[in-house]
C-alpha cells in the first residue's frame, strides 16, 4: 500500500475509560458504553483475550525525526505489545534505478542506520522482540510501481537495493535481531524477477542467521513462488472487507472468510506460517474498505473510533485461533507523540483510541 507522511489537521479527542465485564473464560465480553459530552458514544465487543501466547503481538514504530526525548518502549509494554517493527527508510524515484539511504540523504534520524540501532537497543532493553524492516519510499508512488523497461536498469537498481538490504542484514546480525524483513511490496520485481530475490536471500543468510520474511501486498503474496526460502509468508493485510461506514464485527468476520481460507491453503502449500507484516485501519468511517483510496481523501473523511475498533476485533477473532497465523505488526505507533496529538486523528495508530483497548485485551499474557 502507499505510505505517506502527510500530517492532517484535527481536533484532540479525549481518551475515556472502559470497564471490561465478564471473566477470562468467556468467549465474548462487552465493554460498557461510556457517555461523554466531547465525543460520540462508542462500545467495543471483546473476545477471549489470549488463545496462543506464541503469537507475535507487534506494533510498527514510526521513526522519529530526531533522537528520542524519552524511551517510548514502556508505553508500548503498558498496552501489552511484545514486538516492535523498526523501519529504516530508503527512497527510490520512479525511473531512477538507485536506492538512496543513510545520514547523507537528510532523512529523519530514526530512519538512518544509527537511529535504527538505537531503537533496536531500546526495544531489547524493554524485552521486546524486534523485526528490522528496511523499507523503500517512492515519492508520488509506491514500491509496487517500481518497474524498468530494460535489464540494465533492473540490474542497477537490484545492485543498489542489495547494498541497502545487506547493510541492515549486518546490523540485524550484530544486534541479535530475531526477525528481518527483506523487502516490502515490490509487486513487479518479486513476481517477474524471482531469481534475484532467491539469490538475495542466500546472500543475506551468509551474514544473518535469524528468521526472514518478506512483506507482500495483500494481492501480491499468492503470486510469489519462493516462500519456502523464508520463515514467514509476510502479508501486508489491507484486504478490502466492507464499504459500510461502521460495519458490525460479525459482518467483518464473515468478510474475512475467503481471504483466510486462501491464506491457510497457501501456508499449507509452502509449509510456512502467515505473518501480517503490516495491518491496520484508519480511525474513520469506511476504514475496512479500500485503504489506499481512503488515504487520499482523509481530510474529508468522518472520524470514527468505533469503525477502527470493530475492524481490529474482527481480525483477531478470525486469526488468533489459527495455527497457521503467526501474528502481526500493526501500522503504526508514534513514539512520545513526537509530532503532537494532531497527527493521530484519522490516522492508523490506535493510540488513545478504542482500538488500543481492543489490542491491549488481545495482547494480554495469561
Amino acid at each position: 500500500m502507499i505510505m505517506t507522511s502527510s500530517v492532517p489537521t484535527i481536533h484532540i479527542y479525549i481518551l475515556f475509560f472502559l470497564t471490561i465485564l465478564g471473566n477470562a473464560s468467556c468467549q465474548k465480553s462487552i465493554i460498557s458504553e461510556q457517555k461523554t459530552s466531547s465525543k460520540p458514544n462508542y462500545k467495543v465487543e471483546v473476545s477471549k483475550a489470549k488463545i496462543d501466547e506464541s503469537k507475535i503481538d507487534g506494533m510498527t514504530l514510526v521513526a522519529p525525526p530526531s533522537q528520542f526525548e524519552q524511551d517510548p518502549m514502556p508505553a508500548l509494554r503498558a498496552v501489552n505489545v511484545e514486538w516492535i517493527a523498526v523501519v529504516p527508510y530508503a527512497y527510490t524515484k520512479l525511473g531512477d534505478p538507485n536506492v538512496h539511504f543513510g545520514q547523507s540523504t537528510q532523512q529523519w534520524w530514526g530512519e538512518t542506520p544509527d537511529g535504527a540501532v538505537e531503537t533496536i537497543k531500546l526495544g531489547q532493553k524493554s524485552e521486546l522482540g524486534v523485526m528490522l524492516k528496511p523499507q523503500v519510499y517512492v515519492p508520488g508512488s509506491w514500491t509496487g510501481g517500481i518497474d524498468y523497461q530494460n535489464d540494465a536498469d533492473w540490474q542497477a537498481w537490484e545492485a543498489a537495493y542489495e547494498k541497502y538490504i545487506m547493510t541492515f542484514a549486518e546490523i540485524a546480525a550484530a544486534q541479535d535481531v530475531p526477525l528481518l524483513c527483506i523487502g516490502t511490496e515490490f509487486k513487479v520485481s518479486t513476481i517477474e524477477r524471482p531469481d534475484y530475490w532467491i539469490g538475495l536471500i542466500e546472500k543475506i543468510k551468509s551474514v544473518y542467521k535469524g528468521k526472514l520474511t518478506y512483506a507482500a501486498n495483500w494481492d501480491e503474496y499468492p503470486h510469489i513462488t519462493w516462500w519456502d526460502k523464508v520463515d514467514y509468508i509476510g502479508v501486508d493485510a489491507y484486504f478490502p472487507l466492507s464499504t459500510e461506514a461502521i460495519p458490525k464485527v460479525s459482518d467483518l468476520v464473515q468478510a474475512w472468510q475467503p481471504y483466510a481460507k486462501e491464506m491457510k491453503m497457501h501456508s499449507k502449500k509452502f509449509n510456512t506460517p502467515i505473518l501480517f507484516t503490516e495491518f491496520g485501519y484508519m480511525s474513520v468511517e469506511g476504514c475496512a474498505g479500500k485503504t489506499w483510496e481512503l488515504e487520499k481523501n482523509r481530510s474529508v473523511l468522518i472520524y470514527n473510533e468505533q469503525a477502527q475498533a470493530n475492524a481490529f476485533e474482527a481480525l483477531h477473532q478470525v486469526f488468533y485461533p489459527q495455527n497457521y497465523w503467526a501474528g502481526g505488526f500493526i501500522w503504526k505507533w508514534y513514539p512520545n507523540e513526537f509530532a503532537g496529538s494532531g497527527r493521530m486523528s484519522k490516522d492508523y495508530t490506535p493510540q488513545n483510541k478504542l482500538g488500543q483497548t481492543i489490542l491491549s485485551n488481545w495482547y494480554l499474557t495469561d
